[in-house]
């Protein structure tokens, strides 16, 4: 089992990405919450990971810490939940959002990950319920979470349509005192893709 790889960062377009390791390229899927943490193409970057293996196949996950890890374990362990499923639901939701909407049985919620249907969402809330008090950290008493405000405000950016790479950009370009808000960074940043626009 291959449980957590560090190189180089080769490529990375969501889902997928690469790392050299000591002159070996590892082929990886990891959800968007992981994408958020890696550096830049060409730095050295460190991933968990998880190894599916299938009768065509051997698939490698990668996550940033072991906390999202373990969450996509116990979402594999739900009938009708592959990793395809698993990772569109730690893409978009955190683990901490994913256990308080277990909590607070909302269906509506986890509808909104592409690939989940109500029927899906029903059998998440039922049976995640006790599973993932089995992971630590996790819960809906823990922070609402783990993003900084600088990767908050490229998720809002890449929901308006920027791709990461120019949503990274235009937030990194920011230059404000201190921790900002997530509004004053997603305006800021709003502004310069403006005058980017010709």
């Amino acid at each position: 089992m291959i449980g957590q790889i560090s190189g180089t960062l080769v490529y990375k377009h969501p889902p997928q990405l690469m790392v050299d390791v000591g002159g070996v390229a590892y082929e990886l899927e990891a959800p968007m919450t992981a994408f958020y943490e890696l550096s830049e193409v060409g730095e050295r970057v460190s991933l968990f990971t998880h190894l599916a293996i299938r009768d065509d196949a051997h698939l490698l996950f990668g996550f940033a810490d072991l906390q999202q890890r373990d969450v996509f374990r116990v979402l594999l362990k739900i009938s009708g939940v592959g990793p395809r499923v698993a990772l569109a639901l730690l893409s978009g939701l955190t683990a901490d959002d994913l256990a308080a909407c277990v909590a607070a049985g909302d269906i509506a919620q986890l509808t909104r990950v592409p690939g989940i249907g109500r029927k899906t969402a029903e059998r998440l809330v039922i049976e995640l319920r006790d599973r993932l008090e089995t992971v630590a950290g996790v819960g809906p008493d823990s922070s609402r979470s783990t993003l900084t405000p600088q990767q908050d405000a490229v998720s809002a950016l890449m929901a308006l349509g920027y791709r990461e790479t120019e949503a990274s950009r235009a937030v990194r370009a920011v230059e404000v005192d201190g921790v900002p808000p997530v509004e004053t960074l997603i305006r800021e940043a709003l502004k310069g893709l403006s005058r980017e626009t010709p």
